[in-house]
């Protein structure tokens, strides 16, 4: 049966389960402006950017993209883009960027120009209540299933969360597939000594290629550094929950994409299309970081398994978080919006696990928030090729 939520209708069609106004600081040295102004004014959200100077060309668009795929991403009605004014990613280049994805309102705002912090909070604050205002008018509307762009992710894994979890997370992702929507696995570092089962499902020989270059690349690009990927995958926690080889944890990690055929491989924070089925972007491992990367690309909600707990969310798009770890879902509950450890232990069935899933999405979609959102963790990390000039 087609299923349906209550969404917010962009003018670009895309369409937000979210109604944000985003207070984007285009470098570290505006981040804790941009946090002031987005603390004094309801509904109203911003994160600490690392980026944004001192950085290389190649290192300094990637950033820039990233940020243009935030202010373009449906959660977000509006935005407010603020600069310190010497930095690399002068506000004319991010605003540019993003003008090139989105054509919603952004307002600019140059702390050097404003006369210092005190007076841009001030100001900032001022623009961002009319933003505010504005965005106070949308109304949701009846939405279709397909509309939804779902991002997967795991993080903390062990043992429960390749057996439970993810293919779990997998039977709703195909099922999404079904109803015409979109939904991406990400995690590149987690495909290694998989990659080539990914490969077997792609939808064209150009397809499989892109999915074994990255892996490819990725490792080419540790070696740069003398260093492997086995020597930090699995992670000591992984280890302790039973986890023993990188190739175990890939095999686990892409029970997220279930079974559906991989339509496309996209560059990290890319522009992905609705009602695409199943694709791949080329994300970290790191946590926030792939998280933003999905978020970047237009992911409305990411759904997120962990076996050990795990705390990670956003500040622009809900972080839907799910164990099927019996021990975690109750010493994490406050990080748990999810116990799937019946699909392990049963007595719900798969089926039946599957269902009550969709039901729990479709209410954070109309509104309801996830844990990390109620409790205000925001966790969110953008990507470096390289070290600063």
């Amino acid at each position: 049966m087609g299923r349906s939520f209550n969404g917010y209708r962009r003018q670009d069609g895309l369409v937000g389960i979210r109604n944000h106004v985003l207070i984007l600081p285009t470098s570290i040295c505006a981040s804790d402006t941009t946090e002031r102004i987005a603390w004094a004014v309801e509904g109203c959200t911003s994160f600490h950017n690392q980026n944004g100077c001192s950085q290389v060309p190649k290192d300094q668009q990637l950033t820039i993209d990233t940020m243009a795929g935030f202010a373009a991403n449906p959660n977000i009605h509006s935005v407010l883009a603020v600069s310190l004014g010497c930095e690399g990613c002068q506000n004319d280049l991010v605003v540019d960027a993003i003008r090139e994805r989105t054509s919603k309102p952004v307002e600019t705002l140059v702390i050097q120009k404003a006369g210092g912090s005190i007076k841009a909070v001030e100001e900032g604050t001022r623009i961002a209540k009319e933003l505010a205002a504005a965005a106070a008018q949308e109304q949701r509307v009846p939405c279709d299933i397909s509309e939804l762009m779902l991002g997967t992710n795991c993080g903390g894994s062990d043992t429960t969360s390749g057996l439970g979890s993810n293919p779990l997370i997998g039977d709703v992702s195909d099922w999404l597939v079904e109803q015409g929507g979109t939904s991406v696995l990400c995690e590149t570092s987690e495909f290694f000594g998989a990659e080539h089962v990914l490969a077997r499902r792609a939808a064209t020989p150009e397809i499989a290629r892109e999915i074994l270059r990255i892996v490819k690349d990725y490792e080419e690009y540790v070696h740069m550094f003398g260093a492997e990927m086995r020597q930090g995958n699995p992670s000591p926690g992984n280890i302790e929950g039973g986890l023993t080889t990188l190739e175990e944890k890939s095999l686990g990690c892409i029970h997220k994409g279930g079974h559906s055929p991989i339509n496309a491989v996209y560059p990290y924070a890319a522009q992905l299309r609705p009602h695409e089925g199943l694709v791949i972007m080329d994300t970290p491992g790191n946590d926030p970081t792939s998280v933003a990367g999905l978020v970047a690309g237009g992911c409305q909600l990411v759904v997120f398994s962990t076996g050990r707990g795990t705390p990670t969310g956003n500040s622009m798009a809900p972080v839907w978080r799910l164990t099927a770890n019996r021990v975690t879902a109750q010493t994490m509950a406050d990080n748990m919006d999810f116990d799937a450890s019946a699909a392990i232990y049963g007595p719900e069935s798969m089926e039946e696990l599957r269902e009550r899933m969709i039901d729990d999405i479709i209410e954070v979609c109309n509104g309801r928030k996830t844990c990390a959102e109620a409790i205000g963790y925001t966790e969110t990390a953008l990507p470096h090729l390289c070290n600063y000039m």
